[in-house]
């Protein structure tokens, strides 16, 4: 009789939608995307548990005869500030996330729904490098103001596979390596990452560094303090703004890139302009960032949605060859990350960290 592959259940939950695969040593056996009514998703998303979960069965049961599952990894919420690594979901960590003061996001429901799994199939749960991975030197903390300091919210997950990915490829411990990592999305996050950690990164929501092609990055600062006392602008709009309307969004009215590319081709000079002008502050922030780790790097790792784009690649590779090598991993690759984290634990080549 044909032995049944092991696989986990990787799950990464999105705002309208939640993702998830069968994964093996070997690769994706499957992988599902479940879309979600807005009108029936609570608007605190660890409320929506019951109602993901439901829709997740629907399209896993028929697929769990064919397969041994020997454990189930989810996407890390915003927990609070920790190492990276993979920790196994535990009561302490699912008591935060249901916290009213935790901060609300879809990923909060990931570590919820590999414990709700993980009790049904009698295995561990676990989650991997959440974005509040934050393993910043002292110094980097520091903003010029004693009222704040700057946070590490950044893509961790696909920044750390990433680097693991790259220490194979160049045959080095990633516990002896330097990488800057660009993770180049609808959201950006530029790291430096020293011995496998996260040592420095622009904020990839409301903080620091480029815009994106829906965020804002670094502003003047005049500029901003005007625009929060301009009356009816509300810090709700203003928030929402910065986060989903700034931009490629703001310059073009659209935040997909290959829509501007579209247009670039047709003679759009705004579009033209805008795009360069957000490769040209990635490549600034690269700089930035090679800076930090003293010029000394193996290579800059450009991964994310826009590493798919010859022409972005394009643009800014002449901004950044002088420091090295460039290695391209178009994509995200999360699920492929979460599962990477896990299969890690479940074969002893690390250990699972516990929350606390």
């Amino acid at each position: 009789m044909k032995s049944r592959p092991e696989v986990l259940i990787v799950i990464n939950p999105g705002s309208t939608s939640t993702k998830f695969a069968l994964w093996s040593r070997e690769g994706c056996i499957s992988e599902h995307v479940v879309r979600h009514d807005a009108d029936k998703l609570n608007p605190r998303a660890v409320e929506q548990f019951a109602y993901r979960r439901e829709l997740i069965d629907a399209t896993l049961e028929p697929l769990l005869a064919e397969v041994q599952i020997v454990g189930v990894v989810g996407r890390g919420g915003l927990l609070k500030p920790i190492e990276g690594g993979t920790y196994r979901v535990n009561q302490a960590m699912l008591d935060y996330l249901q916290l009213p003061t935790t901060s609300n996001h879809a990923s909060n429901l990931g570590a919820m729904l590999a414990a709700h799994y993980a009790r049904r199939f009698e295995v561990e749960a676990f989650v991997v490098d959440p974005v509040t991975v934050d393993e910043f030197n002292d110094v980097a903390r520091l903003s010029g103001v004693l009222w704040c300091e700057r946070e590490s919210r950044s893509h961790a997950l696909n920044i750390k596979y990433s680097v693991q990915r790259a220490a194979a490829e160049l045959g080095k411990a990633v516990s002896e390596t330097r990488f800057v990592v660009a993770h180049l999305g609808g959201g950006t996050s530029i790291a430096a990452v020293k011995d496998g950690r996260i040592i420095d990164a622009n904020n990839a929501l409301h903080g620091m560094g480029p815009y994106s092609p829906e965020r804002a990055g670094a502003l003047p600062i005049g500029a901003l303090i005007e625009r929060c006392f301009t009356e009816g602008v509300t810090k709700k709009a203003l928030l929402t703004e910065l986060a989903r309307g700034s931009g490629l969004m703001a310059y073009c009215g659209t935040s997909d890139v290959r829509e501007v590319l579209k247009r670039i081709e047709a003679g759009d000079k705004q579009a033209e302009q805008a795009l360069h002008g957000m490769i040209y502050q990635d490549a600034k922030e690269i700089g930035a960032m090679a800076a930090v780790l003293e010029g000394w790097i193996d290579a800059v790792i450009v991964t994310g949605g826009l590493a798919h784009s010859n022409e972005v690649i394009s643009i800014l590779r002449p901004y950044i060859e002088y420091l090295g090598e460039i290695i391209i991993y178009p994509g995200e690759g999360e699920l492929e990350a979460l599962s990477a984290g896990a299969f890690r634990v479940i074969d002893r080549v690390e250990t699972a960290k516990e929350y606390e």
